[in-house]
Order: C-alpha cells, then structure tokens, then sequence
C-alpha cells in the first residue's frame, strides 16, 4: 500500500514539472522521419540503445524498468546488465519505453502536454476495448463477433506500435537536445544520486528555458532612479524669483533687483 501511494504521489509530482519536450508526439514523424521509421520496424532495438543513451552510456547506472518496477534491483543487474537490458526490451517492451520516458521526464523536469496525454490514453483504452471484445467473443462464441474482435485487436496494435514509435523519436530528440545535437552547448553528466528529482517539492530549471506561458520572476534594480523625462528640466532651474519676494539674506541680489 505504502509503494502504491509513493508511486502515486511521484505521478501526481510530475504535472508539477514546467519544462516541455522538444518536440510533441504530432511533430515527431516530420522532426526526424528515418528514427521513427526505425523506431516502427525495430521498437525492442530502439528501446536498448535510448536506455543506453539515457544512462550516459554508463551500465554501472542501470537498474531494471528504471526503478519504477517491484522487479527492479532484484534481477541480477549489477552482474550482467546488459543482458538485462536486452532481456527487458524484449519480454517488457511497454515498461522499457515509459521506464525512459520517466527516467527523462524526472532529469530534466519535463512535463507532457494534454494533447500527448490523449494520445497515449487512447491507445491504453483501445488495447483495453479490443481485449475486453476478444474476451466477449470466445465466450459468445459468434464468427461476426469474433472477426469484430480480430479487426479491433489489429487496429490496437497498429496504434500502439505507432504511438511507441512517435515516443522513443521524441525520447532521441530530447537527448539530442541534450547532448548538443541539436544545440549549441552539450549538458553535462549528472551524479547518479540526480538522475531522478522525484524528491524535491518543486523541481528547478534543469538547463532548459522555462516553457512559454509560464510567469517569470522579475527582480527590479535597485540603485538607480528614473532619469527625468525629456523636456522637463530640474525644479527651480533657471526660473526667476517670484515678484514681490526678496532674496533670501547672505545671498546677492539676482541681476535687475535694487534695494531700498
């Protein structure tokens, strides 16, 4: 129970997070067309070298499904962990793609947008549908149904390979963002002990610049004053004494003033 709720409180910590991917699930296919090609053809490979690459290449880091599983850490990775790995992407190809995602998402602070949301919530609930209708036709028992079933369960799996595809594009884009691929400067290695940021109340800036819409802190300078406005000249300058009011004493007379 007390694990349930940690992961629970961790999902929940994510929305908090203020960065976005660099690219969305939509524009993947037109950001980097032959990855997510690739990406379609051979998901399991793809899914092995993104976990790599997401470690800094250093296996000493892995850990299986990314620590988010109850299996992880209990699976002999620190004695073969590439095995591991393969092992994973193999036989949990689902957990090995959102284990990165995750991983990604903690480091860097990412938060996904409403419309990835959609997405990857309807390809959920169109491989639950279409398992829920496979069900209703073996225990029914009608060709019609069954065919139904059959289209639907094809139609699941075209989506989700698509939409895995569209997300390990959008996880290699994202390390090239961060590698300096497709930026100027390269981010450096993190410690191990800040992969993940789950534990901060409210995770910072992780090098990236802030998502738009977001307010910024304005800090106001101090020290300097406004400079008088064009046209305006300081009080008392040049003006004449007002009529009828002599000059202060100790002071000369201003040009054109006799005394009596």
């Amino acid at each position: 129970m007390a694990g349930s709720q940690d992961k629970l409180d961790k999902m929940q910590l994510r929305q908090s997070y203020r960065n976005l991917w660099h690219s969305d699930l939509m524009s993947t296919v037109s950001a980097d067309t032959p990855y997510c090609f690739f990406s379609c053809l051979c998901g399991p490979c793809v899914s092995y070298l993104l976990r790599k690459r997401a470690l800094y290449n250093d296996m000493s880091r892995y850990t299986c499904c990314g620590g988010y599983m109850p299996c992880s850490g209990k699976c002999g990775e620190s004695k073969c962990p590439q095995f591991c790995l393969a092992t994973e992407v193999c036989l949990c190809f689902g957990n090995s793609v959102a284990s990165t995602r995750f991983m990604l998402q903690d480091e860097f602070n990412i938060h996904t947008t409403k419309c990835d949301n959609c997405i990857i919530g309807f390809m959920f609930c169109l491989n639950q549908i279409a398992c829920i209708f496979s069900l209703v036709a073996c225990i029914v028992g009608s060709d019609e149904l069954s065919e139904a079933s059959q289209l639907l369960s094809c139609l699941a799996d075209m989506v989700y390979c698509t939409v895995c595809a569209c997300m390990q594009t959008q996880h290699k884009i994202e390390m090239d963002k961060r590698d300096g691929v497709i930026s100027p400067q390269p981010m450096s290695v993190p410690p191990a002990q800040q992969m993940s940021r789950i534990d901060q109340p409210v995770p910072p800036y992780a090098g990236y610049p802030p998502a738009t819409g977001y307010p910024q802190h304005y800090y106001p300078q101090t020290g300097h004053g406004y400079p008088p406005a064009p046209g305006y000249p300081p009080p008392g300058y040049g003006y004449p004494p007002a009529p009828g009011y002599p000059p202060a004493p100790g002071y000369p007379p201003a040009p054109g003033y006799h005394s009596k």
